[in-house]
C-alpha cells in the first residue's frame, strides 16, 4: 500500500471522494499521498485505485527538471516488485507511461474516484452461488 521507505510514518486507507496532496514526509526523502486535514499520515492507496488530479501531473528528478504528464487521470500501481530496496508506488496514465509516486511534484491535489474491489480470503475460496441453486424446482411433466 504505501513505499518501503515509509513504514516509519503513519498510513491509514485511502477513501473514495476525498482530496489528497502530494508532499515529502517529515524525517523522509519519500515523497507521497497526504489527506489536506492532517499533513504528517501517509494515505495509502490500493494497486487499482483510480485517481482525478486538479491538473495535468507534474513530476520531477528532484536535481534538473520538472515535466509535465498530459493526463489528469491515473491508476495506482506497483513496479519492479521484485527488487527489493526501490521505490515501487506509481501511477499509470491512459498511455500506459507511468510515473514513480516519490517523483510527483509537492502540493498537487487528486481525487480518490475509485477503490479496487477487495474480498476477504474466506470468500474467495467459496464458490459463487447463483439464483437456481436458491430455488426449489418443481419437476416438469410429459405433455400428451
Amino acid at each position: 500500500m504505501c513505499d518501503y521507505s515509509l513504514h516509519a510514518v503513519a498510513t491509514r486507507p485511502a477513501e473514495v471522494g476525498e482530496t489528497i496532496v502530494t508532499t515529502t514526509f517529515r524525517g523522509t526523502s519519500t515523497r507521497g499521498f497526504a489527506s489536506e486535514a492532517d499533513m504528517s499520515v501517509a494515505v495509502c492507496l490500493l494497486p487499482g485505485t483510480e485517481l482525478a488530479f486538479a491538473d495535468n501531473v507534474r513530476y520531477d528528478n528532484r536535481w534538473i527538471w520538472t515535466r509535465t504528464v498530459n493526463s489528469r487521470v491515473g491508476k495506482f500501481g506497483k513496479v519492479d516488485p521484485h527488487i527489493p530496496d526501490r521505490h515501487h508506488d506509481a501511477i499509470e496514465f491512459p498511455d500506459g507511461k507511468y510515473v514513480l509516486v516519490t517523483q510527483l511534484v509537492e502540493g498537487q491535489r487528486a481525487t480518490v474516484l475509485q477503490l479496487p474491489v477487495t474480498q476477504p480470503l474466506g470468500e474467495r475460496e467459496q464458490k459463487p452461488q447463483g439464483i437456481a441453486d436458491s430455488r426449489t424446482t418443481t419437476p416438469r411433466l410429459p405433455i400428451g
